[in-house]
Parts: C-alpha cells; structure tokens; sequence
C-alpha cells in the first residue's frame, strides 16, 4: 500500500523536471496533461494534473492498493460505515483500468482507494467523472 497525492499544476513540464529530481525518479507514466510517479522511499504515488485554471493545488489524496484483497475488506468496512460515495468496481481512468471507490471527507477533500487492474488499457475515452475532471 501507499499513499497518493494528485496535484493540479500549472506546467507539466516544470512540474515532472521539479518533481524528478526531488524524489530523484523518472515518471512512471506520462500522457498529455499527465504524469505519475511511483516513489519508493517514502512509499508514494505522486500524481499530476496539468491545469493552470484550477482553484486548488491539490486535486484529491488516495490511498493504492497493490492486491485487491485488502482494498476489499476496506471498501466492506467503510460501506458499513457509511462513507463510501461512489463505488467504481472496474472503470478505466487516469490511464488505467482500476477497482476503486471514492469517500469525501468533512472538509470536502475527496479520498480514492483504488487497486490497478491494467496499467495500460486500449480504450479511448476515460470515465466521464475520472479523478482528472474532478472525480465525484
């Protein structure tokens, strides 16, 4: 497991050549408008978004799975709790093909918890509420 922090950046370019020589790591996957970094120490999914016009630095934080198993037992104790907003059993988003669900905080910051079933899937267009347009 580790935690994710996605990020709304006004250049990719500037952002990725910063964030590779902070963490000293190449990007683990870019698209147009997107880069992610898997960093090992401290275990972290650093993901970024290109979007000059957004209001907030931060986009959303998460928490990655790397076995279904336990993001199961999760998501089952967190719908008993009732804080489970959105549940996406298999949608493809950020370039790639996950299990995930999403919770929203008291303070509206918006929490995903997710396991990647394909890094790389042939499709050609993302879910409509991907994490990249907002999410929930």
């Amino acid at each position: 497991m580790r935690l994710q922090l996605a990020l709304n950046v006004p250049d990719l370019e500037t952002a990725v050549d910063f964030y590779s020589r902070l963490f000293d790591t190449k990007p683990h996957k870019m698209r147009p408008g997107y880069a992610n970094f898997v960093v090992d120490e401290p275990p972290l999914k650093l993901v970024l978004y290109e979007n000059p016009n957004a209001d907030e630095k931060l986009n959303h934080l998460g928490v990655q799975y790397l076995d279904p198993a336990p993001l199961r037992v999760t998501g089952k104790r967190l719908r008993e709790e009732g804080l489970v907003d959105l549940d996406e059993p298999d949608t493809v988003c950020c370039h790639a093909r996950q299990e995930k669900f999403w919770t929203v905080a008291p303070d509206d910051t918006r929490w995903e918890f997710y396991f990647i079933k394909d890094e790389n899937p042939q499709v050609r267009k993302l879910a409509e509420h991907c994490c990249a347009a907002g999410g929930l």
